[in-house]
């Protein structure tokens, strides 16, 4: 038996019975563990790590799935022994649970509807479901808004579990793309999980439709990288409703996707749309011709409309807050020849803004500009370095609009470092006397390919001494300016001599001040006192996403600032998308919701292994001090302190 099968097994026969399949790491152990290999040899990073946690983990699951013990030294002969005992068929068998999903006949699919219940999205997901349950195929509905859970019959109590399980399980993926759904967390979090269970299992396949939301609409930068070049179509009436539904019904019986047949001009155009708006400068969208001639990006007005917090804080928003004094030093630091900036901050904390900001300074000086998100690239391209290079090389030149010449360039006689090198000094840092800042964000992703790490941050680091050096080539790579953006601290260990992570400028981002949040609320048209803007800040510290979501609320006279606190902490509030995608993560992590479950529980500061101390930052769930962590703010301790109690 080869380890493709047994591993093929292993997995079915994981989800079978925990509702889950195996993840990267624990594929990668049991991989390894096949051949013969050590801890050390699957993980030499951090052996012990994999062998206490990962390894323990997979070999518990596979003891209470084939009801004997399992060990590293025995498991091969446990699962040769299962497979043996099936004569008809070499999957695993089928264990029903209460997490499993019902058993389907097998020309049945499964269908993923996720939609936002402020209608005409409630109404629309009711009528495809009706549809495929009709056509002899299973639905599932799952509205991203948590505060109207209670009003769907389709979602068991433990809706978390049962979104997480239907994922796992389905073969479509239909999403209902409203204006709510466009800024939902959970309707995000969905779909990068569905892109992802797609790579792994060729499955789900991504049914994206447009409902009043046009296609050449603008969505927030991390809706268009993950849609980038799917097939989209597009509700614009009830008239629409029966022809998008009997395409869905059409798309099923042939088990084909958007871009089969005569709906391939449904995905060109909307592929061509996402390419263009991909390949634009990743803030013109929201820059007027005025604002964008002027050298300075504009201060903000008194008092505005109130805009809705997604994402990336437009150039021109009067909602922008300067980070000082961190701007000012970054601003001065891009101007010097290799340059390196590291923005290091949690999750939804302004870091993405302060890049573009950087970016668009640079460009003002006449620079070339290249933003590049490692959030949005395929899974595929971490397969190894080879992969993650080209991808690199090839990115970058789309962006600047330069033909595709990476193969001329690959050679196997070389190392793909090499060829890397020797692609930026002769195509992007030779014969322009431009210099070239490259905004690298999330690249916490490569973080979790750690044998590609270090060889990826390894060359980052040797282009940034390689222009300091002087003379040679100094000259050419003085030329690359590099601005890094990541969450967290790097919790897999690189050697301090080749890392970028302790050179060049470090910029952390704090919380708003109080100070800040005050001139927030003046920007929203709201005359609040210090005590008011006290009680925000107890509940939500200066979190910039948070307190400008709770602020645009508030001056839409939606909700008071007492109606806030009351309800801000349950699914009822402000922040149910927000803490439904932070739980049902955490749901996906257990050893991650035990840990911060030993915090929000604690009265006073947890000591936790740097690992999950680590992750739980970047996460944004809570500070750290020292070897000790604390909940960051009241609203997650109020939250998750009842809702991980079994952890």
């Amino acid at each position: 038996m080869d380890v493709k099968e047994a591993l093929e097994f292993t997995d079915s026969l994981i989800c079978a019975t925990t509702g889950k399949y195996l993840n990267d790491l624990e594929r990668q152990v049991f991989t390894g563990s096949w051949e013969g290999k050590t801890y050390e040899d699957i993980y030499p990073l951090h052996p012990q790590y994999i062998e206490k946690d990962v390894g323990y983990k997979l070999w518990k699951k596979l003891s209470n799935a084939l009801d004997e013990k399992v060990t590293k030294k025995n498991f091969k002969g446990a699962i040769e022994r299962a497979i043996k005992q099936q004569p008809q068929s070499t999957e695993a068998p089928i264990i029903l649970d209460q997490k499993s999903p019902p058993q389907e006949a097998a020309c049945n699919l499964r269908v993923f509807i996720s939609y936002s219940a402020v209608e005409p999205g409630r109404s629309l997901a009711a009528q495809f479901y009706e549809a495929i349950n009709a056509a002899g195929h299973t639905a599932f509905m799952a509205t991203v808004d948590a505060n109207n859970l209670s009003k769907s019959s389709d979602l068991p109590e433990n809706s978390l579990d049962r979104i997480d399980i239907e994922l796992q399980h389905c073969d479509y993926f239909l999403l209902l793309l409203s204006p709510q759904a466009a800024v939902s967390e959970m309707a995000l979090e969905e779909l990068r999980l569905a892109k992802e269970l797609r790579f792994i299992h060729h499955k789900p396949i991504v049914l994206p439709i447009r409902v009043n939301c046009p296609l050449n609409s603008s969505l927030n930068h991390d809706l268009r990288g993950y849609l980038q070049g799917i097939g989209q179509l597009e509700w614009e009436s009830p008239a629409d409703t029966a022809t998008l539904v009997q395409e869905v019904l059409n798309l099923l019986a042939s088990k084909g996707d958007w871009g089969d047949g005569r709906l391939a001009k449904y995905r060109d155009i909307a592929y061509n749309i996402s390419t263009i708006q991909n390949n634009a400068m990743f803030w013109e969208e929201s820059i007027s011709p005025k604002i964008a001639s002027k050298s300075k990006i504009p201060s903000p007005l008194p008092v505005a409309e109130p805009e809705l917090p997604s994402g990336q804080v437009r150039l021109a928003s009067a909602f922008y807050v300067e980070r000082v004094p961190y701007e000012a030093q970054c601003y001065k630091e891009i101007l010097q020849p290799g340059a390196l900036i590291r923005i290091k901050a949690p999750r939804q904390m302004g870091k993405t803004s302060l890049m573009a900001r950087i970016l668009y300074q640079a460009q003002e000086q006449g620079y070339r500009t290249v933003p590049l998100s490692f959030q949005h690239a395929d899974t595929a391209v971490f397969t190894n370095l080879n992969q993650l290079l080209k991808w690199f090389c090839a990115r970058i030149s789309r962006k600047l609009r330069l033909p595709h010449q990476v193969d001329d360039y690959w050679s196997d006689t070389y190392g793909s470092k090499d060829n890397c090198t020797a692609y930026f000094e002769d195509c992007l840092l030779s014969g322009n006397e431009s210099p070239l800042v490259l905004g690298l964000d999330e690249v916490d992703r490569v973080f979790q390919y750690p044998k590609i790490a270090d060889d990826f941050f390894g060359l980052l680091r040797a282009w940034y001494e390689e222009a300091g050096y002087g003379g040679g080539d100094s000259d050419r790579w003085q030329q690359l300016r590099l601005v890094v953006v990541h969450s967290t601290e790097v919790y897999i260990p690189l050697n301090v001599n080749q890392s970028p992570f302790n050179v060049g400028l470090p910029i952390e981002l704090p919380d708003f001040s109080p100070e800040q949040v005050q001139d927030l609320t003046e920007r929203h048209g709201l005359n609040w006192d210090a005590t008011q803007v006290e009680q925000l800040m107890t509940l939500v510290g200066g979190h910039p996403y948070l307190v400008r979501l709770a602020l645009y609320h508030i001056a839409q006279q939606t909700i008071t600032l007492e109606q806030f606190l009351e309800t801000a902490p349950t699914e009822a509030g402000l922040y149910d998308d927000h803490l439904r995608r932070h739980l049902w993560n955490l749901q996906q992590h257990s050893e991650l919701a035990a840990a911060f479950a030993k915090v929000v529980t604690a009265d006073t500061p947890v000591e936790l292994e740097s690992v999950p101390a680590f992750k739980l930052h970047s996460m944004g769930l809570v500070q750290l001090q020292g070897n000790y962590v604390t909940p960051r703010f009241d609203l997650y301790r109020q939250y998750f302190s009842d809702r991980l109690g079994k952890f």
